[in-house]
């Protein structure tokens, strides 16, 4: 019997925590789904849209030979997917193993069969530490600008040639 695997996530600004539980997915299913959620989940659910449009995180996703589906994930609810996908297991980062939503999770696709398998999350690569690094970086530009303008073209030395 063939086991499909299904895991989700936003997958913007690929990195290796993505890479590593699209592997560790991949070596514990027979054929994987991997499920890429909207920008407006992602807005709904964190606030501020992705970095990478949807279209080109599709593109980046599909193109792993480690995944046999991309499919677009439009829900904040987990197990709304197992309708489209028929998945026997969901695969997600230990963040969410004795959560309250990893719990519903669980008892939610008990229901239909399937199941939750958790994998190391990454702790020190995410998109939101990327984030924060990307904003930190663009602050301290801006304010090293704002301390030490650039001056003008007409206060400029002219370079002797």
């Amino acid at each position: 019997m063939t086991t499909v695997g299904y895991v989700p996530g936003v997958y913007d600004m690929f990195h290796i925590g993505h890479l590593n539980i699209i592997r560790r997915a991949r070596g514990a299913c027979d054929h994987l789904v991997v499920g890429v959620v909207t920008d407006e989940v992602v807005l709904a659910v964190k606030g501020h849209l992705p970095v990478v449009p949807l279209a080109e995180r599709l593109e980046i996703v599909g193109s792993l030979r480690l995944v046999d589906e991309v499919v677009v994930d439009p829900h904040h609810d987990k197990f709304a997917m197992w309708p489209a996908v028929h998945y026997d297991v969901l695969f997600k980062g230990d963040d969410w193993q004795n959560t309250p939503k990893g719990r519903k999770l669980e008892a939610d696709l008990a229901t239909v069969g399937a199941r939750v398998v958790y994998f190391p999350y990454t702790v020190h690569t995410s998109s939101t530490e990327l984030r924060r690094f990307l904003n930190q970086q663009r602050d301290d530009f801006a304010s090293s600008k704002a301390r030490d303008p650039v001056p003008s073209a007409s206060a400029r030395t002219p370079r002797r040639t």
